[in-house]
């Protein structure tokens, strides 16, 4: 079970919600995932606060397989 590296906010939630249905089904607790951003203008700026949650999620994701026994 590897689930997919988030790309926006959908796909985010649904792999947060994923990972920790494994880990409680597996009696182990994740850390909270990080949060959505607010401050999005959505003019697709460089550097835009949605790339960072993006690559929060993945660390977040990596980190979630490692305690589950994925990776």
């Amino acid at each position: 079970m590897a689930a997919t590296r988030a790309t926006d906010g959908p796909s985010a939630r649904a792999m947060f919600a994923a990972l920790q249905t494994h880990a409680l089904a597996q009696g182990l607790a994740l850390r909270p995932p990080p949060a959505e951003p607010t401050t999005c203008c959505g003019r697709g700026c460089n550097g835009c606060v949605w790339e960072g949650f993006a690559d929060a999620a993945e660390y977040w994701r990596q980190e979630a397989l490692l305690v589950l026994g994925y990776e």
